[in-house]
């Protein structure tokens, strides 16, 4: 080893014990001015603002926005303790999104602290921290999520703003399912003597169906001699029946965003064809597309797949067992698996044209789909066995993205939900848009989301005898940014016109 490469890795050295003792946020004061700057030389480090650092990865392009949004929430965990010591809390709208499991990354985070300086730090990527100088809520209404100090749901639900419920109505709904019965609610609205927030929040149980809560608020504050004047904040109702109590807020979160996006698709997607195709010329379609749909589908997901290594699988002539070289190589790997989930997507697309109900044949053979994709890399040894067993089991990432996924525990309340919203729905073109989207905003496996996605928007296409559609790696930016608009801001209508532009 050289003399460069062996103080480099000195200095990885140091990161790696940084990393294992669970820093994120790396401050000046844990490595030395000479291992600081050498990882950040080399790209292993990323400065944040004067004094403050976070792990990267050398392969990281310029702007690339990845190490920070992953790095976001810990960060700003550590950089506030390091501030305000224990005083400080997220704002009541930031605490709904993470009682709900919301965790894309803000614009601005807002924070209240007695020691604030009423002024933004500014971060990377034109994130930023506002620090709020304001008391703190009392003890029992602040707790701690995964590192941060948020208001307890029901004083959020109190002390959030009127125009959060126009704002956000997604995630208000979602939260307000979460409450079971009116105690908690109502200790914190007597506690202030809140008599408006008591009557808005009156109207916001009854907007959800939850008449028994909404009632017992009102009665409560009325025999307190509260004046209560029930208006509901919302702009309108949605059709969404949450249930009585103790429905997850992940599942309760897809079924809003169902309702509130369908709509919207209806009236952006074309027409189904008014008469269903005929199943044999449409399957030969199907297979004269898949080269295309293979080049353009792996290409977009960053392998380097050739139409001749396609052609080659398709033919049958390639062959794992022939060359040691082969077996390790990746790209190699996904076109054959690619080849091999096409095979089964096929067969529920013929089940599909001949009547079965789409939603409940997916929840079928969705994991089928997924063992063909990665079997030949397990077969190759580039993937271990295990993670064929099912949904991932830890966290997952967007490169670039400000969303992150749902947890492992989400998932498995999210999937049968998105199961359940495609069996009932009636519109092929919202079981298309949706389907799609809502998979790859679940994200439940740690690779090969986007394949999935696609393989399950051409399902439903073909219940709506649309034809098989490819999304072309030349519009890869415009389909990710689509994709980012409906997961952060809750807008399909981008991604809607992207997919309805293909056919």
């Amino acid at each position: 080893m050289n003399d460069v490469s062996q103080k480099l890795a000195s200095s990885l050295e140091q990161l790696k014990q940084l990393q294992e003792s669970g820093v994120v946020a790396i401050q000046s004061k844990h490595l030395s001015r000479t291992h600081r700057e050498r990882l950040l030389k080399h790209g292993f480090i990323k400065e944040v603002m004067r004094g403050w650092y976070i792990p990267a990865m050398p392969d990281e392009k310029p702007g690339d926005s990845t190490s920070w949004y992953t790095s976001f929430w810990d960060f700003c965990s550590a950089y506030l303790s390091e501030r305000f010591g224990n005083a400080w809390c997220l704002s009541p709208e930031q605490s709904i999104n993470f009682h709900i499991g919301d965790k894309t990354v803000p614009q601005q985070l807002l924070v209240r602290s007695p020691k604030g300086n009423n002024k933004p730090t500014s971060f990377l990527h034109d994130t930023s921290i506002f620090d709020v100088r304001l008391n703190m809520p009392n003890a029992e209404q602040i707790e701690s999520l995964n590192g941060l100090n948020v208001y307890s749901l029901p004083a959020a639900l109190v002390n959030c703003s009127a125009n959060q419920f126009l704002n956000a109505p997604i995630q208000m709904r979602t939260a307000l399912s979460m409450v079971t019965d009116a105690s908690d609610v109502l200790s914190v609205l007597l506690a202030g003597s809140h008599s408006v927030i008591g009557g808005r929040l009156v109207g916001a149980f009854r907007n959800i169906g939850r008449d028994v809560i909404a009632d017992n608020i009102l009665k409560v504050m009325q025999a307190a001699d509260l004046k209560v004047q029930e208006e509901d904040p919302f702009e309108e109702k949605v059709p969404v029946n949450f249930g009585r109590r103790d429905l997850s807020p992940y599942a309760n979160r897809l079924r809003l965003l169902w309702a509130q996006m369908r709509e919207s698709i209806i009236k952006q997607f074309p027409e189904q064809p008014k008469q269903p195709p005929d199943i044999d010329i449409y399957m030969a379609e199907v297979e004269e597309k898949y080269v295309t749909d293979a080049y353009h589908s792996l290409s977009i997901e960053g392998y380097r797949v050739t139409r001749e290594l396609i052609e080659l699988v398709r033919s049958g002539n390639w062959q794992a067992d022939g060359s040691d070289e082969s077996k390790k190589h990746l790209d190699a790997m996904a076109a054959k698996g690619y080849w091999n989930a096409f095979q089964e997507v096929k067969k529920a697309v013929r089940e599909v044209l001949q009547g079965k109900n789409p939603g409940e044949l997916l929840e079928q053979v969705h994991s089928d789909w997924y063992l063909a994709l990665f079997s030949p890399s397990v077969a190759a040894g580039i993937i271990k066995q295990a993670d064929l067993a099912g949904y991932r089991t830890g966290p997952v990432y967007i490169r670039q993205s400000k969303y992150t996924p749902p947890s492992r525990e989400a998932v498995r309340d999210m999937m049968p939900t998105l199961f359940e919203l495609l069996l009932e729905e009636d519109n092929a073109a919202v079981r298309a848009v949706l389907g799609h989207f809502i998979f790859v905003y679940i994200h439940p496996y740690f690779d090969g989301n986007g394949r999935m996605g696609r393989f399950i928007m051409n399902l439903m296409l073909a219940s709506g005898g649309y034809p098989w559609t490819v999304v072309p790696v030349e519009r890869r930016t415009e389909y990710m940014q689509a994709l980012e608009a409906a997961s952060v801001k809750q807008d399909i209508k981008p991604f809607t016109s992207f997919l309805a532009s293909l056919l």
